[in-house]
């Protein structure tokens, strides 16, 4: 070979070598550290791609184009927003696909990541089990519960190829007013703390040794999680929705930020900022605590997300000034905006304010590499699209009988009789005729509540799920006539023999803003089904409410009182408590107030006097395991083997007496 070829052999080696290294590129590689893949793809990214990381848009207005060419790092799905009624996970699948893919034929291929408010459950999809709302949650005081309704969410959620949810809410409500109380699991913050182990449930229980801080999440069966709101929503000023949160400093870092702490310990991969403000400040605002103390202090390094428009309110009114509220919001720490809708006026404006330098580069590289972190970490490089394997897991029967469990747990059990010796609880099975009334009693909607199918919930069949008028009629004898009237009159009572009657009255549905409340009363006619009811024959009351409500005055009328708060799709929870075939465990998550003009009022505050203080709930003095009480023995053959067990018993006594008495003779007695 001539010197010549022998330049030319060597000249084509080292091209095809270049070319090689071209085309390794270490953020496509899982063996690398997930922060030298992060540093190896910011370094290959525009200003464009980075800003396109950093935008949320809604579904309604993505597409695989937009997707493409404006880099979108996320989209989600707001209340409501499905991509056809009643769709099955296949069409879910298919269109979370569809956005994805065209986000894996930009240049470098970075996958978006979809979020939800899988607040309840998936809740916005239908057939999904629908658990009990978080106050309910609260009532059970039960970690391990929780977790396990975390993993059974996470499933659902992925069913439908969704990542990632807007859940939990860890707000510690003050204030019952507040329309979005029953996102809170409890008044105090120790019982908020405790239930953040849905955390472990939703993203997978992390390693020995994790780093404080870093998200977390175990692989395709789990899904991205996001604590909020922070921090103090729950704290506004007479319970009024994103409203400001007068505290000071000891209050807001011993009550608000440390369900925050604990998120933050279970690598939680996302927070999501309030709409509220703090002490005049709006959080979407506030570079003291959204970088000084959450980033910095606390070490957290998933990514903040902005609430739906919250950047817009910042100004008053919203949308004043928004090339302001960008800066702002970006400045103050948000990495990833929740546009949803005018991506390109954010786009524009971000842009803008980076080529002038009012937005420093470091700030978005900050928040792009909290992005790609949670990206990396879940695995959505080597995972990006969705499959129908976790399809089997919607509305799943052993998460319907979790949920039926939670709603078991969640009763909070407030009267039972006039007198420990006159229980009227558990119900019998067999009776002569049993009445259910109430608003409440045949809703599935009002069942589940706000965040269920629709962003403000709904009435009547939403999804498929078990009302408490089915669990009823399934649990009592075949023998035994159920007759349901929603609202009977006096001439109704009169005309009927009824051997007792179960009144189930609430709350509507309702969501956030809407759901602000200064008189907190049960839907009309409940006060009247009551009172009709009540004053005729022998009831139970169960009150469906996402929060304590005004129920003083009719107390009196009633033999009991149940506090079922927002039990979601399985009603047959409730009627296995009512007739007994399980205890009453639950207590009060927050203070049961006499009148609204006790309010605000939490256990601990000066002058507190509630109807029902924080933590009561009564339990049953059931005299055998699995019966429903004396009173509900109604066959022969559980008579036989109650009589039977008694004589054994009696048995057992007299024996033990005779063999004392030979044991000592009346000498030594």
């Amino acid at each position: 070979m001539t010197s010549s070829n022998t330049s030319w052999v060597c000249l084509l080696l080292l091209c095809f070598a270049s070319m090689g290294d071209a085309e390794y590129m270490k953020y496509k590689d899982p063996k690398q550290p997930i922060n030298t893949r992060i540093s190896d793809l910011i370094g290959r990214m525009t200003l464009a791609e980075k800003i396109g990381q950093m935008t949320q848009i809604e579904r309604q207005v993505a597409s695989p184009d937009v997707m493409k060419k404006y880099f979108i790092g996320s989209i989600l799905s707001g209340g409501g927003s499905v991509p056809a009624p009643q769709a099955s996970p296949s069409i879910w699948v298919n269109m979370v696909n569809e956005f994805q893919k065209g986000s894996l034929s930009t240049r470098l291929g970075i996958p978006m990541i979809y979020g939800i408010d899988a607040v309840h459950g998936n809740n916005n999809v239908y057939n999904a089990t629908l658990f009990p709302h978080n106050i309910g949650l609260g009532a059970t005081r039960d970690p391990d519960l929780v977790k396990r309704i975390g993993e059974a969410t996470a499933l659902e959620v992925r069913a439908t190829g969704i990542q990632y949810t807007f859940a939990p809410c860890i707000a510690v409500c003050r204030d019952p007013r507040w329309g979005r109380c029953y996102e809170s699991y409890s008044e105090d913050h120790t019982v908020v703390q405790q239930m953040t182990d849905i955390i472990l449930g939703l993203q997978g229980e992390i390693p020995v040794n994790h780093t404080k801080g870093v998200p977390y999440v175990a692989g395709k069966d789990k899904v991205a999680a996001c604590a909020k709101h922070f921090v103090g929503d729950g704290g506004t000023h007479n319970g009024i929705n994103e409203n400001n949160t007068i505290v000071d400093q000891h209050g807001l870092l011993s009550i608000h930020m440390p369900p925050y702490y604990d998120s933050i310990i279970k690598g939680v991969a996302t927070i999501m900022v309030s709409y509220s403000s703090l002490n005049g400040v709006k959080m979407h605002a506030n570079h003291d605590l959204v970088t000084g103390y959450l980033k910095s202090k606390l070490h957290f390094r998933g990514f903040v997300i902005s609430d739906w428009l919250g950047i817009d309110r910042i100004t008053s009114p919203p949308g004043a000034n928004y090339t302001y509220s960008v800066q702002a919001g970006i400045n103050a720490g948000i990495d990833m905006v929740m546009v949803p809708y005018n991506y390109t006026d954010y786009i524009d404006d971000l842009t803008s304010l980076v080529h002038k330098g009012i937005v420093n580069m470091s700030r978005i590289d900050d928040a792009v590499r909290r992005i790609l972190r949670v990206k990396f970490t879940m695995g959505l490089f080597e995972n990006p699209l969705a499959d129908l394997s976790f399809a089997d897991q919607l509305g799943k029967k052993e998460h319907r009988e979790l949920a039926r469990e939670a709603v078991r747990k969640s009763l909070v059990l407030l009267k039972n009789g006039n007198s420990p010796n006159q229980q009227f609880l558990p119900l019998p099975k067999k009776a002569r005729r049993i009445l259910v009334a109430g608003s409440h009693a045949s809703n599935l909607g009002y069942q589940c509540g706000g965040w269920s199918i629709q962003w403000m919930g709904g009435s009547g069949d939403i999804t498929t799920g078990t009302t408490i008028l089915d669990a009823i009629n399934s649990t009592v004898a075949d023998s035994t006539p159920v007759v349901y009237s929603e609202n009977p009159d006096d001439s109704f009572m009169k005309h009927n023999d009824f051997s007792f009657a179960i009144v189930v009255v609430g709350e509507a549905p309702y969501s956030e803003t809407v759901g602000d409340s200064t008189d907190l009363t049960i839907l009309d006619p409940g006060p009247d089904t009551i009172r009709t009811v009540c004053s005729a024959v022998k009831c139970a009351v169960v009150i469906v409410s996402g929060r304590p409500v005004v129920i003083e005055p009719y107390v009196p009328l009633m033999e009991a009182l149940v506090a079922a708060w927002l039990p979601g799709t399985e009603g047959q929870g409730v009627a296995d408590v009512l007739f007994g075939d399980y205890g009453f465990t639950g207590k009060l998550p927050r203070t049961w107030f006499k009148s609204v003009d006790q309010l605000p009022m939490n256990v601990g505050d000066p002058h507190y006097d509630p109807l029902y203080p924080y933590g009561f709930g009564l339990t049953i003095n059931s005299s055998l395991p699995g019966f429903s009480g004396v009173d509900s023995l109604g066959d022969a053959k559980q008579r036989v083997i109650y009589v039977l067990l008694c004589c054994l018993l009696s048995l057992v006594l007299i024996n033990d007496l005779v063999v004392g008495v030979l044991q000592y003779p009346p000498a030594v007695l």
